[in-house]
Formats: structure tokens, sequence, C-alpha cells
């Protein structure tokens, strides 16, 4: 790096005995220099698909639940078979541009997938249930129709937008949507799992994020024919992109799964 600066008879890093950090000339050159990066890349992965290795690394953006899941089957699987490759799991609540992200690939619910994107089902379909604890209900109003929810604590979800979930209820062909009453919000799925453990209220969750209470009888599902399956998760990514090696692993091993 200190032969080309001298080359260009420029400074292209900022250096401490700490840290080191592009100048501004610097992050211009390595922002119309990316494209390159990533067209060699490619090709890199190319001649290392056609030998029959895959290696390189893999970045997938998608939720701390799914992330959750993902570390019970799909990741250990899938590093055991590809060994050179490294998987880097970013978990966050808001969605994001994954190509803007630099990321090859992202993992949400299947009713939030961007339109422009290929989908590869992750697993089967998912439903959301309305959980709390024994203790929370012990001696409060029985629960027979979501209306009953306005009787009743809720711990409500703060989506990425910004705006409050409307909880979604279905039974027989009939849809409901709840804006709760609650004293505590929150944006993250296993926090509010939390808080129904400790008797806070009612939530609503993906029932794999709360089977564990499930079934250590620490939680209850209530309203529970009013609880339908729908689109669980799904790997998605670009079509028009040439598709890294450790990537068309990841889809083959879900698609052989299927």
């Amino acid at each position: 790096m200190r032969g080309l600066e001298e080359q260009l008879g420029a400074r292209l890093l900022n250096r401490t005995t700490r840290s080191v950090a592009p100048t501004e000339l610097g992050e211009r050159l390595l922002m119309r220099l990316a494209p390159v990066l990533r067209d060699l890349d490619d090709a890199l992965q190319v001649v290392a698909q056609a030998q029959g290795v895959v290696q390189g690394t893999l970045r997938i953006n998608t939720s701390e639940t799914a992330a959750r899941l993902l570390l019970q089957d799909l990741v250990p699987r899938f590093l055991a078979l590809y060994p050179l490759v490294e998987l880097d799991l970013v978990a966050e609540g808001r969605l994001v541009d994954i190509v803007e992200g630099g990321f090859d690939a992202g993992i949400r619910l299947g009713d939030a997938l961007p339109r422009d994107m290929v989908g590869v089902p992750v697993g089967g379909d998912v439903r959301f249930v309305a959980v709390a604890s024994p203790e929370y209900l012990a001696g409060r109003p029985p629960l027979t129709t979501p209306d009953d929810l306005h009787r009743h604590v809720c711990i409500r979800q703060r989506l990425p937008s910004g705006k409050r979930y409307r909880w979604e209820f279905m039974k027989q062909g009939q849809e409901i949507a709840v804006d709760v009453p609650g004293t505590l919000t929150l944006d993250n799925v296993p926090l509010m799992v939390d808080a129904a453990l400790q008797h806070l209220g009612i939530a609503y969750v993906p029932e794999p994020a709360a089977r564990a209470g499930l079934e250590r009888n620490r939680l209850v599902v209530v309203l529970d024919d009013w609880c339908p399956a729908g689109p669980g998760l799904f790997l998605y990514f670009p079509a028009n992109r040439l598709m890294p090696a450790p990537l068309r692993a990841l889809v083959d091993l879900l698609k052989a799964g299927q």
C-alpha cells in the first residue's frame, strides 16, 4: 500500500498506532475499484467452482429470530459440508438493501421479500401465536376471540419502519387485525418472549421463538384456533448477478431438503 501511495504521490490511508482508515482520496479510489474487485472475486469463484471447490465468504443478512433458528440446524450442516466457506451472518431488525449493503443474500419471512429477488424456502410455513405465562393468565378474563385482547395487557411490537404492529388473526376465512393495548413495546422478538416469560403480558411471536417456553410449560398459547400458519423463511438474492459458489451450495442444500 505504501508503494502504491508513493507511485500516486498521495496518501490513501490515515495511520495511527491503534487504527488504519482510508483518506477521502482513498475512499474515492475504493469506490472506483469496487466493481473491479467484485468482478475479480466472481472470476475466482467461477474457477474454484469449476474445480469442484466451494470456498470463500458468504454474507447473509437476516433477523435475530431467524438467525437463532438457522444456528440450530442449517448452519451446522452447511459448515460441516463446506469447511472452506466463511459464513458471515448479520442479524438485525430492519430490512436492508442486500445489494447496497454488500450481502450475497438475505433471509426473511416470505411476506417481507423484496419483489425483485429470487426466493428459496428455508423450511416450511411458520405460525404466529399469542403466548402468555400461566402466572399472567391466572385470574384474568378468558380469551375466546381476538377482541378479548382489549381486556388484557399485551407486549406490543415496534416494526423496523417505526410503526406499531397490529396483530393479525384469521379463522374460517375471517380476518381480524387488532391494535392491542399494552404498556410495553419492544422491537425484538426474543425480548418479547422474555417479557412474556416474566409474566408481563401476552406476546404475539413466531411459534419457533416461543417453543422452549411452550415445551417447559412456562408459556401457553391463547386464541389457538385464531393463529393460522403463514409463509415461512426464505433465502433471497438478486436474479441478475453471478451466484457465488458458497451461495449456490447453500441453495442446493436447501432444495435437497425440500
